[in-house]
C-alpha cells in the first residue's frame, strides 16, 4: 500500500466525486480509477459505492479513511521533522489541548519563544484528555495538555502553575444566578450538561455516589457549544471558569460551585521520544518556566 494511492483515496473521499478529484490531482480519471480499484483489491474490500455522478464511502472505506489520515499525518511528520534535523533555529511542534484557561501559560511560553526563534512554528489540536492522548501515542503529537492525572510512567509531565474552578453557567435570568455558589443540592431536578470526561472524573470526585441523583442532559466536548444550548435555556452548564463568555452582555452568568471543585492542568510528552532540535530547545523553555511545579 502505498502512501501516494492513500493519498488519491482520501481526495476522492472528500471530493465524493471523481473527475473533480482527477483535476485536483493533476491526473487522468482513468489513472485515478485504476489506483483506488487496485487499493480495492489490495484490501480486499470494497471501498466505494459509485453513483451516476457521485461515490460514498462504505463502512470499510470510512474506517479506511480514519485510519489513512492518521497515516498519512504521521507521514507528513516524519518528512517535516527529518527536514528539521539540522535547523537548530526553526520547524514545527504539534500540540493537542484540553479547552482551559489555563492555556494561556502555554500561550505565554510559546509567545516568548517564539520572538527567540521566529521560524518556530505550532499547530494546535483541541480535545479531550482520551482524544489528545490518543494522538500522542501515535506520534501525530510532540505534547499534550490535559486536565486529568497523568500516567508518569508513561509520560515526562510538568505541573501548570494554577488549576481550573469548576462552577455553573445559566442564562442571567435563572433564580440560581441570585446566589454566589451553588451547592449539590441546588442542582438536583435541572437539565445539565457537561463534558462526559468531567461528568465522570471530576464531577463524580466532587459529590461521589449522589452524582446519581443528577440528571445529565446532554454532554458536549466543547464548552463554547453547550454554552450557545445553555442561553436557549436548555439546560445549566457544568464546566471551568472563563472558558465562555459570561459578560453582562452574554446573557449568561458563572457561578463557581460549593464545596469548590478544581482541577491541575498537566503539560505531557512521551519518554524516550527522539525530538527535533526547535522541541528539545522547547522542552527546555518549559522546563524553565515551570521549574517551580515539577
Amino acid at each position: 500500500m502505498e502512501i501516494r494511492t492513500l493519498r488519491y483515496f482520501l481526495e476522492t473521499a472528500r471530493e465524493e466525486n471523481m473527475s473533480k478529484t482527477a483535476e485536483r490531482l493533476h491526473i487522468s480519471q482513468s489513472t485515478l480509477s485504476k489506483q483506488l480499484k487496485g487499493l480495492e483489491e489490495e484490501l480486499g474490500k470494497k471501498l466505494f459505492i459509485r453513483h451516476s455522478f457521485s461515490i460514498e464511502l462504505t463502512e470499510e472505506g470510512m474506517l479506511l479513511r480514519k485510519r489513512a489520515e492518521d497515516l498519512l499525518a504521521m507521514a507528513d511528520k516524519i518528512t517535516a521533522e527529518f527536514s528539521a534535523m539540522d535547523d537548530v533555529i526553526g520547524g514545527n511542534i504539534y500540540f493537542g489541548c484540553a479547552e482551559s484557561y489555563q492555556m494561556r501559560h502555554l500561550a505565554g511560553v510559546i509567545k516568548n519563544f517564539k520572538k527567540r526563534y521566529p521560524a518556530f512554528h505550532y499547530h494546535i489540536t483541541s480535545g479531550d484528555t482520551e482524544q489528545v492522548t490518543e494522538k500522542l501515542d501515535k506520534g501525530l503529537l510532540d505534547f499534550a495538555v490535559i486536565v486529568e492525572a497523568p500516567d508518569y510512567v508513561k509520560y515526562n509531565v510538568l505541573k501548570m502553575p494554577e488549576g481550573d474552578k469548576w462552577g455553573l453557567v445559566m442564562p442571567a435570568g435563572s433564580a440560581l444566578a441570585a446566589k454566589e455558589y451553588i451547592a449539590f443540592d441546588d442542582l438536583i431536578g435541572l437539565p445539565l450538561f457537561c463534558s462526559e470526561q468531567g461528568w465522570h472524573n471530576d464531577l463524580q470526585r466532587w459529590c461521589g455516589d449522589k452524582i446519581n441523583q443528577l440528571t445529565l442532559e446532554g454532554s458536549f466536548r466543547l464548552a463554547y457549544n453547550a454554552s450557545v444550548f445553555a442561553r436557549e435555556g436548555l439546560g445549566y452548564l457544568l464546566t471551568f471558569a472563563h472558558l465562555v463568555d459570561t459578560s453582562p452582555a452574554s446573557g449568561l452568568v458563572f457561578r463557581p460551585l460549593q464545596p469548590e471543585l478544581g482541577t491541575e492542568m498537566f503539560i505531557i510528552w512521551k519518554k524516550r521520544q527522539v525530538f527535533t532540535p526547535i522541541a528539545a530547545r522547547f522542552i527546555e523553555e518549559l522546563q524553565k518556566t515551570f521549574e517551580n511545579n515539577l
